[in-house]
């Protein structure tokens, strides 16, 4: 089982992590029901600096299932957008997403979650970096040292596949199938598509 951990914080896009979440925790579904009896895929968590609820952008409440000091190390590390600038002025949190990073084999942002794994320090100058298309031109000033690309839906920053960031909502859904494909198989990535009833577009 890969615990799934995904960051929500005050003002996050709610379909950036509402999305991913709907992907792993179908995916979970859907293994349970093709391996009855085995263990579940994936384990999926919401995670906040502390446990009150988070107010997502346009006002959604979202209750947390665990903070920064009780979340167990994640396998999977997502981090979405929205409206990020209290989280990067948060040093709680850009200390948890490094060191939460640090623990985690595969790392995805959605959105502008990209500029809190620069932030963190997690993207370098050396591999290519997406985000959503309004938010290229800052991206490339905030942190002129990254490769920032248009173009791409989304994007591996590393060769080992291990960092990646996606461009938007759909790219983060699209993105989110594609990393249930690596790390457990595309025919579940497949059938998780189809329940979501969802036109999975495999290439970036």
């Amino acid at each position: 089982m890969l615990n799934v951990g995904i960051l929500v914080f005050d003002e996050v896009e709610a379909l950036d992590f509402a999305g991913p979440y709907e992907v792993f925790t179908t995916a979970a579904r859907m293994h349970a029901r093709l391996h009855p009896g085995q263990p579940d895929a994936f384990a999926v968590r919401c995670i906040a600096r502390d446990l009150a609820p988070v107010r997502a952008r346009a006002g959604l409440r979202v209750l947390p299932d665990a903070d920064f000091a009780s979340a167990p190390a994640s396998n999977l590390l997502v981090v979405p957008g929205g409206v990020v600038d209290g989280a990067l002025a948060c040093p709680a949190t850009v200390a948890w997403i490094a060191q939460a990073a640090a623990r985690a084999g595969t790392v995805a942002s959605v959105c502008t979650g990209a500029f809190l794994l620069a932030r963190a320090g997690l993207l370098q100058g050396d591999g290519p970096v997406t985000t959503h298309w309004e938010d290229l031109d800052d991206l490339r000033r905030a942190f002129p040292a990254l490769q920032v690309q248009g173009g791409p839906r989304w994007v591996a920053h590393d060769r080992a596949g291990r960092l990646w960031t996606s461009a938007g909502i759909s790219a983060g859904l699209d993105l989110s199938l594609h990393l249930v494909a690596r790390l457990a198989g595309p025919a579940l990535a497949e059938r998780t598509a189809r329940q979501l009833d969802y036109a999975w577009q495999q290439t970036p």
